[in-house]
């Protein structure tokens, strides 16, 4: 019964031991460049931190310069072009590594929270950064990409991101999340992290914030609860370990992989463990349109009847329709289409209207006299209609009633249409044959599941419940949950509050530093609040909770609290790019349409969490440029979410600061009325025609036809001149369409006519049609 702990027992000083076990200290007056001297190596040569080629251009990484195209583990700014040959690499005065180039201004790939002393390029594969008393200040291992290497952790609420594609770092279609419930989780990318979209779990829920994935350097793949209950082993001890090397992966095709590598033979790597083997389940591993199918168990791509590949050879592009749909307006006749059946596929539940108590042809009827119907999907007797594009299209073999799709295509014989045609003969010819090897494979992958239960069940009655030492490796480095701290902790934090980086209407905000013993320490942003009701403690503790637990990955998180006497504070993760509104009206700082454009999709996703999707509803209140900041990666975080519930009961009928024009606030607000999340979705239509236009929305420097913003944007979009807002760059003119008609819906004076902010993320992506916003009824004007 004790083995495991046992064998396990060195491995809680691997931290302590790891600056002197494979490290060799790199000068901080080197430089790299892409041409010449582009790497630090390891000291064994398996890792090198620096430039690495995909295509003609470059990035910055970890990766083994001696396997084939040279394995990449870690990448910095995956998302931003490649670079040119003419970049370098150096140490600045503080140690911070710069990355520089003729064509851009510089950025920092490594921002340690003290002055480098010494960094090193370790033979597990992390890059480090020592201040002068050898404590860790920055490591690669703590922002991974798409891989986990041997000695790493995914903790609780880390996401790995998979890449575009083998040659294209970028990140891609999907994400393995350690969730706060304890499970590990697949899910397409920017979808919910909900049951409906994930498409592989551990299976292991209820189980607390505080779950950890571990992969160690023998191979050792599982799930930990502290102080030491094994979750789930999805690899044994013990595996060989001389000379190999382990990396777990999310590839392009959304598969979550544990390979290995022997480095002394120099093999290819191979595949240990992996979370499932069907390659057709990542949903969206086809575009829209589309449904995956195995053939011949290699997954393939096939388009809709009716449909042909926008882009021959790529599944992802999706399919668009082979013939040319008439508007409703003009339509005469149903029988211009025709509604073909497509049989044992199963698709993303996007219905818009739902009949029951419908047979099957009564509900093709149904959907053939609709104009707005262009699918259905039909499951006893109920009949749910659809609109395009359809998404997350699986083929599933001996399908059932459950199962069934009608399409509405052309007029055209179904022999017709070029690759839709070929399309729906291949589907014939391979019905039968996935049939009869989906019944051979559930018997076979039953009898298999039978015996893995069986060996699981035996294990876990022996030690599952078995505890390890309560120090070492471990523990986690934090709680998830928000930490409770005293004023004193926070004043040494804070040095004393020496370092102010903001102020805002209910306190001031200073940077700190979390020490965090064995594992260096983390930067953080202190805000001490004012305007706080003094009654309430445990009123006050309860909300800081109820926020603590909102976990999104456009929600700046909430570390901790001080609730000590008449002080209140509130301890953040530090964001080291600043906010929204540096971006917008520094002209220094002005992001590219494409960043911005990001940046808009970022705040809905983080605001349709607190909206929708999170334990308890929250209205942020307070949506503007100043309360969206940016981390490393150009990822947009809200900031202050919730703390309108932290503020007096009298500041909820205030007009704020802001008086005489809308500026950020609601109407409702004016009015008196009852503020619900309309009155965000008011506040995120301002901050979008200011990222759009890069200028306040109130500016009375300006002439007065100009000095409000979202008057001035109705005017030129009524005049079709939307060209005159974004004069400075050249931007597609349909999604610049497109983006204004989203903002001036969320900014109409009627809440009930704003959409909601899942409407608004659809709008912004292009899934749903825009329709032409109506005249604003009024502007305020100056008081």
């Amino acid at each position: 019964m004790a083995a495991p702990i046992f064998f396990l027992l060195p491995l809680g000083f691997l931290f302590i031991t790891a600056t002197s076990q494979g490290q060799k200290n790199i000068s901080l007056a080197n430089s790299l460049t892409p041409t010449s001297k582009s790497s630090w190596l390891s000291p064994s040569g398996i890792f090198a931190f620096g430039f690495y080629q995909r295509g003609n251009g470059y990035y910055v990484g970890v990766f083994l310069p001696g396997t084939s195209n040279k394995t990449v583990v870690w990448t910095y700014n995956r998302d931003n072009p490649p670079l040119p040959s003419n970049s370098t690499l150096h140490f600045d005065s503080s140690g911070r590594i710069v990355l520089s180039s003729a064509q851009a201004q510089d950025t920092y790939v490594a921002t340690p929270s003290d002055t480098t002393a010494a960094a090193s390029m370790l033979d597990s594969g992390n890059f480090v950064l020592y201040n002068s008393n050898q404590v860790i200040i920055w490591q690669s291992f703590d922002t991974p990409t798409d891989t986990i290497l041997g000695g790493q952790r995914l903790l609780a609420s880390q996401e790995l991101h998979s890449s575009a594609s083998v040659t294209d770092p970028s990140t891609g279609l999907f994400l393995v999340i350690m969730q706060l419930d304890g499970v590990l989780a697949l899910y397409p990318d920017g979808t919910p992290f909900t049951a409906a979209y994930g498409y592989w779990d551990s299976g292991t829920p209820n189980n607390g914030p505080n779950v950890t994935l571990h992969l160690e350097d023998d191979g050792f793949l599982y799930l930990l609860k502290p102080p030491g209950v094994y979750l789930a082993n999805f690899t044994s001890q013990g595996l060989p370990k001389e000379d190999m090397i382990y990396r777990a992966t999310i590839d392009p095709d959304g598969l979550f992989r544990l390979y290995s590598l022997n480095i002394s033979r120099k093999d290819d790597w191979s595949v240990v463990w992996l979370a499932t083997t069907d390659g057709c389940s990542p949903k969206g591993i086809c575009g829209l349109n589309m449904f995956c199918a195995n053939m011949d168990l290699n997954p393939q791509c096939l388009c809709l009847p009716g449909f042909a590949t926008v882009r021959d050879g790529n599944g992802t592009a999706g399919c668009e329709r082979n013939f040319t749909a008439e508007s409703c307006k003009t339509m005469d006749s149903t029988t211009r289409y025709n509604i073909q059946p497509v049989p044992s596929t199963i698709w993303e539940d996007a219905t818009y209207s739902t009949l029951t108590s419908l047979t099957s042809e009564e509900c093709v009827a149904a959907c053939q006299q609709d104009c707005n119907c262009e699918a259905v999907t039909y499951s006893d007797q109920s009949c749910n209609k659809q609109k395009l594009p359809l998404r997350f299209g699986r083929r599933v073999v001996g399908g059932n009633s459950n199962s069934l799709l009608y399409i509405k295509v052309g007029d055209a014989p179904s022999g017709e249409g070029g690759r839709n045609g070929l399309v729906q003969k291949d589907n014939d010819k391979h019905t039968r044959r996935d049939i009869l090897i989906a019944v051979a494979s559930s018997i076979a992958f039953a009898i298999v599941m039978l015996a893995v239960s069986g060996i699981i069940v035996h294990k876990n009655r022996a030690w599952v419940y078995e505890m390890l030492p309560k120090d070492g490796f471990l523990r986690t480095i934090e709680d998830v949950a928000p930490r409770s701290y005293t004023f004193e902790d926070l004043k040494k934090v804070t040095g004393n509050f020496s370092e102010e980086i903001g102020k805002g209407a209910f306190g001031t905000v200073y940077k700190g530093t979390l020490m965090r013993n064995l594992h260096g320490s983390k930067v953080v942003a202190v805000k001490k609040l004012e305007k706080i009701s003094s009654e309430g403690e445990s009123e006050f503790q309860a909300e800081v909770k109820t926020i603590g637990k909102t976990h999104h990955r456009n929600l700046v998180r909430l570390l901790g609290y001080c609730h000590d006497g008449p002080n209140r504070l509130l301890v953040y993760e530090y964001m080291s790019n600043g906010s929204l509104a540096d971006l917008l009206f520094k002209d220094e700082k002005q992001a590219s349409w494409d960043v911005k454009m990001r940046i808009a999709l970022h705040i809905v996703r983080g605001l349709l969490y607190l909206h929708e999707e999170c334990e308890t509803q929250i209205i942020h209140c307070d949506i503007k440029p100043q309360n969206i900041l940016i981390d490393d990666n150009m990822q947009a975080k809200i900031s202050d979410f919730g703390l309108s519930k932290l503020l007096k009961p009298d500041q909820t009928n205030t007009t704020t600061g802001i008086r005489g024009t809308r500026g950020y606030v609601a109407p409702e607000w004016h009015k008196n009325l009852p503020v619900t999340v309309k009155a965000d979705i008011y506040s995120f239509g301002i901050v979008l025609l200011e990222i759009i236009c890069c200028r306040r929305s109130v500016d009375w420097s300006l002439p007065e036809e100009e000095a409000l913003l979202e008057e001035l944007v109705y005017n030129r979009f009524q005049a079709g001149e939307l060209d005159k807002l974004v004069d400075y760059q050249t931007i597609d003119k349909k999604q610049l369409e497109r983006t204004v008609s989203v903002a001036l819906w969320c900014t109409l004076e009627e809440p009930s006519l704003r959409p909601s902010m899942r409407k608004v993320l659809l709008m912004l992506e292009g899934t749903v049609d825009v329709p032409i916003p109506p005249s604003p009824t009024s502007f305020l004007s100056t008081i």
